[in-house]
């Protein structure tokens, strides 16, 4: 079986001096590759046929064979590392907490402990008879998050 600390090591290598990264990296018992990178401006089909070939080049299928597929995070796709975090602040995100509650506000900020989010809430002040609209920020640590998205406006 193809061990994936190489595999790593290999996209690492690859990555060096890049402005990509390396989001999720698999390999199945039956050597099935699964690499995914990102990029703050996206990801082009020909550096992940690049970084395929980059791959294969140092992988010798006549020792083990091997399925490898590379490709981007996806657009829709939930974060899963923290400079997907950092490349979306100041952006709308969704944030999914472990708990079941669904947030939807901007991204103010990312950092290795957690994320901050401003999410607009009505509040109904004492005296009012009217609730009005007012933002706040809601502090979260990663474990406290089940999923975080990159909101698409079509706006």
């Amino acid at each position: 079986m193809i061990e994936k600390e190489t595999v790593r090591s290999l996209v690492n290598q690859w990555l060096e001096g890049k402005e990509y990264f390396l989001t999720d990296l698999s390999v199945s018992p039956d050597n099935r590759i699964v690499v995914e990178i990102d990029h703050k401006e996206g990801v082009w089909i020909d550096d992940c046929v690049n970084l395929s070939r980059y791959i294969d080049q140092h992988l010798n299928r006549d020792v083990e064979d091997y399925e490898l597929e590379v490709g981007s995070a996806g657009i829709g796709q939930p974060f899963k590392v923290l400079q997907q975090y950092l490349n979306h602040v100041g952006e709308e995100v969704e944030v999914i907490t472990v708990g079941g509650e669904k947030l939807r506000g901007i991204l103010a900020e990312a950092n290795a402990e957690g994320i901050t989010l401003t999410v607009t809430r009505k509040v109904k002040e004492e005296g009012m008879k009217r609730p009005k609209m007012v933002e706040q920020q809601e502090a979260f640590t990663y474990n406290q998050i089940k999923q975080t998205t990159y909101v698409i406006n079509c706006k």
